[in-house]
């Protein structure tokens, strides 16, 4: 998955393209993240206990993975993700903009 946890990201299709928020949850079984503040549905939620209150809920929905670029720290653009070994043996991923090439 290229994107994590906690990551700012760029929406890049669909009905909220152009917009950035941090990934709440990601879900790499389906290939699917939830986006903060965006992809808001509607939910109808009925009570179930006595004294709850009904109606209608906002939420965020999940969309896929596919459809968000990562933010690089550095630069601040939206980036394709590379994959860097360090000396160490971690594996860091990488901005794969000429410029900057920076990895987080």
């Amino acid at each position: 998955m290229h994107v994590k946890t906690g990551d700012n990201v760029m929406i890049i299709s669909g009905k909220d393209k152009g917009k950035k928020g941090k990934v709440l949850e990601v879900s790499p079984k389906e290939g699917k993240v939830i986006v903060e503040g965006l992809n808001v549905a509607t939910k109808h939620v009925k009570p179930r206990a006595m004294g709850q209150q009904g109606g209608i809920v906002k939420a965020e929905a999940p969309l896929y993975a596919c459809k968000v670029m990562p933010i690089c720290p550095k630069c601040g653009k939206p980036t394709r993700v590379g994959h860097k070994v360090e000396k160490d043996g971690t594996k860091k991923r990488q901005c794969k903009h000429a410029s900057c090439g920076e990895t987080f």
